[in-house]
């Protein structure tokens, strides 16, 4: 460990992104017999695990209190997966198992699966973007079975195991423990949907769902939600780029008020939410836990934009808000003014590309003069290349209010450029005042030399460590 650069732990054997070679893993192996309370061991981001994992396998009998193994990105073989099924009966107290970002195990999961022994306590299991295909996920639904104890499932990135989804559903009430379900771009269907409804009764602990990037859902909620609108635990719900229709706006706005424990909701990139007459985003007025909400590239109007103004005077817990891409939102910003003053927990606001003027920035500075975003660490006013100078001038005058800001960003649009005017000294200025500021995004400003000489010396001359993305 001392030679990886490491602290030695007798529990945990962290050896995340190390280069291992071959011959580490089995100098790795040999230790093992000595490290007997041994309860975490992560080789992940080690690519020449890959093909060696059985020299760590057969030794595994010596750290039998191993609950946590996690092997992301080892580019694991099939002989890996084989070895690693043969030593589950000697890892019987095993919880998290990590295989993610291993494209080799697609089409080989049942070498691992069916090794499983019914009683298995394994409560995480991640097996992202693996390239698992339809008879991968019958293998995992068999295993349902076997895990009872099932917390976590994240099936992401594996975009053929839609095919099989409507197997796995059937068998998720063998888990009535699940507390997240991740199916991000898993290549979901309508049907699929469908199938996951139904299971949705059984899991009345769940927390976190996730079926984001999943295109070709869009149209299925009609026939879908019925068992949603039940998960009173549900903290969790991201729906970004599902392409939903109109008509599942409709009935989304009748369930999704409902979840009335949701803290975190992302509709992003669905153009109909924005479109729509159904009142979805003012319902969110009966979500008071609300900490995040995302509803950037929604293709809002001025009226859906005036609807979730109007329910952000609601949401009083709100720390995240991600308007970006709405070009609504410019010129329009005074109408969420009332909102921002009561959010007092807010950290991050991303407005890039809301076609953001000067009126905006001014507004939005008169709000910090009177103590409101105080708690602002993030602010995104990227792509909003239509600000004048003049508005930029008032926006660094008062930015010195910010002082728990991390990160900013005011860069201009791809393929546009434009030189930086007087407000960069300002902005020098302003960044004197703000201790907490790590990273400032300026790109396609043109710096003159001497406000490039200027940017050069500031981090010298302040003793700070500023990232100029420029």
């Amino acid at each position: 460990m001392q030679k990886l650069g490491k602290k030695p732990n007798s529990k945990n054997l962290d050896l995340n992104n190390c280069a291992l070679s071959a011959a580490d893993v089995t100098e790795l192996a040999s230790l093992l017999p000595f490290l007997p309370e041994l309860e975490e061991i992560s080789l992940s981001w080690n690519g020449c695990v890959g093909g060696t994992l059985k020299a760590l396998t057969l030794h595994l009998h010596h750290v039998n209190l191993l609950k946590v193994l996690r092997l992301n990105n080892c580019r694991l073989t099939a002989e890996d997966v084989t070895s690693l099924g043969e030593a589950f009966e000697i890892v019987p107290q095993l919880e998290e198992l990590d295989l993610s970002w291993n494209s080799n195990i697609g089409g080989k999961l049942s070498l691992l699966t069916k090794k499983l022994q019914k009683g298995c306590k394994i409560k995480l299991l991640k097996i992202t973007d693996c390239n698992l295909t339809a008879k991968d996920g019958e293998s995992l639904a068999e295993i349902l079975n076997v895990i009872p104890n099932l917390e976590v499932l994240d099936l992401s990135i594996n975009k053929h195991i839609g095919c099989s989804m409507n197997v796995i559903a059937q068998d998720l009430k063998n888990v009535p423990g699940l507390k997240e379900l991740n199916l991000h771009m898993c290549g979901l269907k309508q049907d699929s949907l469908q199938g996951l409804d139904t299971a949705l009764q059984h899991l009345a602990k769940l927390r976190k769902l996730d079926i984001s990037c999943n295109k070709e859902i869009g149209g299925g909620f009609k026939d879908s939600t019925a068992h949603l609108a039940s998960l009173k635990n549900l903290e969790v719900l991201d729906l970004h780029q599902c392409c939903v229709t109109e008509e599942d706006v409709t009935v989304l706005s009748q369930v999704i008020p409902l979840l009335s424990s949701l803290q975190e909701l992302n509709l992003s990139s669905n153009k109909n939410v924005g479109v729509s007459s159904d009142p979805l985003l003012g319902r969110l007025r009966f979500l008071p836990k609300l900490k995040y909400v995302a509803i950037s590239n929604c293709a809002l109007r001025e009226e859906s934009f005036s609807s979730l103004a109007e329910a952000a005077l609601h949401l009083p817990e709100l720390e995240i808000l991600d308007l970006s891409w709405n070009k609504c939102v410019g010129g329009n910003l005074k109408l969420l003014l009332g909102a921002l003053k009561l959010a007092t927990e807010i950290q991050v606001l991303r407005l890039s590309s809301c076609n953001l003027v000067a009126e905006d920035l001014a507004l939005l500075m008169l709000l910090t003069q009177d103590g409101h975003l105080a708690r602002l660490r993030k602010l995104d006013l990227s792509y909003n290349n239509n600000i004048s100078d003049e508005g930029w001038v008032v926006f660094c005058q008062g930015l010195a209010v910010f002082k728990e800001l991390s990160e900013l960003d005011v860069s201009l649009r791809p393929l546009s450029c434009r030189d930086c005017g007087t407000w960069f000294s300002e902005l020098l200025a302003a960044l004197t005042k703000l201790p907490a500021l790590a990273e400032l995004g300026m790109q396609r400003w043109v710096l003159s030399e001497s406000q490039r000489k200027q940017l050069e010396s500031f981090n010298q001359d302040n003793r700070r460590n500023i990232r100029f993305d420029c």
